[in-house]
């Protein structure tokens, strides 16, 4: 059996394509609800011939540390991507983590394509499609692209041309539950007609912010995605489904968001410029979370850490409040990309989330009470497989989900 080594780990050659699905925000429960309303008979059908576990996200609890774990097999600190957002170390500059300069790590799609693999990857959001695909060549061998920028794929840059023809879908709006079925449906295609090694489909979680389990709107996505689940399991693919975090209720009884505005407490307390309060949540696609989220770094310019970090303790709903190496040390994030100190909010009911200030966070967008992530409480994921798996470790993450398909599989 052929193995292939990446960032350490030893990953036998799959039997069948494996196909990795990180749908995104999803807390266990939608599944659950789902298929006891008899939304999802495919998932229910793939549990019954394999498994259905549960497993921990990253934390930050945010889309791109999430997912460049799942790819890469490693935590943030070994693939140095630990947010969406940060002060980059070298200019002080406030800035986004879409480049692929930030990743450390070869990803598990890199290495097998070297090794003689096919490889297909498919995104909702474009901000992921670089990352993800760094270090592919678009040889004939490999395709990379996103739903949000289908229209504009190429041959030379995505190893596919005319995308939308191939799918039978337009471009979807990026607020949608589209932009994610378009996700599934290239997965369709693609397995029927490249047959790849490796596939990775990641959605957004759009829906997953606008409504909680049960609800309509999620009901209605997750039958949705259980159509195309069948469709991947008729196509003979192994299929390991997890999440990049969860979501939660992050709102009060009366609907408005449960925040801690932490930029304007530290302002009060030390006065303006002594401190810079960053929440890696922050990407372009803001409108339906505000930038709110459970986790921040802060930085102290003054104000010694420990004094910062004793005014922070004393906010109702903060649960972790450690300096940055110790916070590293926890979350196995990269100690140069952290503030000096670490805080994750949750609270009593897990509804607390991180602002800077209030006059700078534009809620206009959120239609419906916040739902979040980004803390502990979202750090629970589901791990579905349609085949049994064996010797799984006590605690298995969701970077582990390319090692569940390709060295855990129980051989029929």
């Amino acid at each position: 059996m052929k193995t292939v080594t990446v960032n350490g780990r030893n990953y036998n050659w799959p039997a069948e394509p494996l196909v990795v699905i990180c749908c995104d925000g999803s807390e266990p429960d939608y599944m659950e609800v789902a298929m006891r309303a008899g939304l999802m008979p495919n998932l229910q059908r793939i549990i019954a011939k394999g498994s259905n576990l549960r497993g921990h996200s990253v934390i930050p609890s945010f889309t791109n540390p999430n997912n460049l774990s799942i790819v890469t097999g490693r935590p943030p600190a070994v693939h140095g991507i630990c947010g969406n957002y940060l002060i980059d170390p070298a200019t002080g500059m406030e800035t986004m983590m879409n480049d692929p300069k930030w990743l450390r790590a070869p990803t598990i799609f890199e290495v097998f394509q070297k090794q003689g693999a096919r490889i297909a990857m498919v995104t909702a959001k474009d901000k992921l499609r670089l990352l993800l695909g760094k270090g592919l060549v678009f040889d004939g061998t490999a395709v990379a692209f996103s739903s949000e920028k289908a229209d504009k794929v190429n041959l030379a840059e995505n190893g596919i041309a005319d995308v939308c023809s191939l799918v039978g879908m337009g471009v979807p709006d990026v607020y949608s539950a589209e932009l994610s079925e378009f996700v599934f449906a290239a997965g369709v295609k693609l397995l029927a007609g490249m047959r790849p090694d490796l596939m990775y489909l990641s959605t957004t979680d759009y829906v997953q912010h606008k409504y909680a389990p049960g609800s309509a709107g999620a009901n209605a996505f997750y039958a949705m995605m259980d159509k195309y689940l069948g469709q991947l399991d008729d196509g003979g693919a192994i299929i390991v489904i997890v999440a990049d975090h969860g979501m939660k209720d992050k709102h009060l009884a009366d609907g408005s968001p449960d925040v801690v505005y932490l930029q304007d407490v530290l302002d009060a307390k030390f006065g303006a410029g002594k401190s810079k309060v960053i929440l890696p949540i922050t990407d372009p696609y803001v409108v339906h979370h505000g930038a709110l989220g459970s986790f921040a770094t802060v930085y102290a310019y003054g104000p010694s850490v420990a004094e910062v970090m004793a005014e922070i303790s004393r906010q109702p709903g903060i649960d972790v409040v450690l300096n940055r190496a110790d916070g590293c040390a926890r979350f196995e994030l990269p100690e140069d990309r952290m503030g000096d100190i670490i805080v994750v909010s949750g609270g009593p009911k897990g509804s607390k989330v991180i602002g800077t200030s209030r006059d700078k966070h534009d809620l206009s967008g959120l239609n419906e009470p916040l739902r979040s992530h980004g803390g502990l409480t979202e750090q629970g994921i589901p791990v579905i497989s349609n085949r049994k798996l064996r010797n799984l470790p006590a605690l298995i993450r969701n970077f582990d989900a390319f090692a569940l398909g390709c060295n855990h599989i129980v051989e029929a």
